[in-house]
């Protein structure tokens, strides 16, 4: 059947007692990539996030600093590392719940770290979020007076500058442009 018969439904969460969550349709979802059927996470990825704001979702993050499990993804999860125990205590929760359907190992395209070499897990921090002209003028104009090798190099960089729609003004770290 199309996926657009599932429009407006909703599903009842595999692992937290009484959560529903809605069914959304999203433009990163392909019939190439997956079943077609995929989890939001908002705090976790920029395609979910998008797709959460536009349907103002709540952007809960149940992943600390260190990468492990908060107190409010549960007690049989806290304080399990998301990349090692995590996952197989999460696999162990939807059988328990009869919610599995199969299970395969599989090699997810995570960001790394040029320094240590593992993997990432991009997750959501209290930021200022702006959407504003005046800052993308000013990061523009600011990029223009930059000596950039090759030159070829701030077309496209000014082009990307262009396409961003919001900007995060950042005290986590002292180096770039917001």
């Amino acid at each position: 059947f199309p996926g657009a018969d599932l429009a407006d439904g909703s599903c009842a969460h595999p692992t937290i007692p009484g959560k529903v969550s809605p069914l959304l349709p999203a433009n990163h979802v392909t019939m190439t990539k997956g079943t077609g059927l995929v989890h939001t996470a908002p705090a976790h990825g920029m395609e979910d996030y998008n797709v959460a704001s536009h349907h103002q979702l709540p952007m809960d993050c149940l992943v600390d600093e260190g990468g492990f499990f908060t107190e409010a993804a549960g007690p049989e999860l806290q304080r399990k590392n998301v990349l090692e125990e995590g996952n197989e205590a999460i696999i162990q929760m939807l059988q328990a719940a009869g919610s599995l359907l199969k299970e395969e190992k599989y090699v997810h395209s995570y960001p790394y770290d040029w320094r240590t070499k593992k993997p990432m897990i991009i997750r959501a921090s209290k930021q200022w979020f702006v959407n504003t002209a005046s800052i993308k003028a000013t990061a523009q104009e600011a990029l223009k007076k930059v000596k950039v090798i090759p030159t070829s190099a701030v077309n496209r960089m000014l082009e990307m500058l262009d396409r961003r729609t919001f900007w995060c003004i950042s005290r986590q770290r002292s180096w770039g442009v917001p």
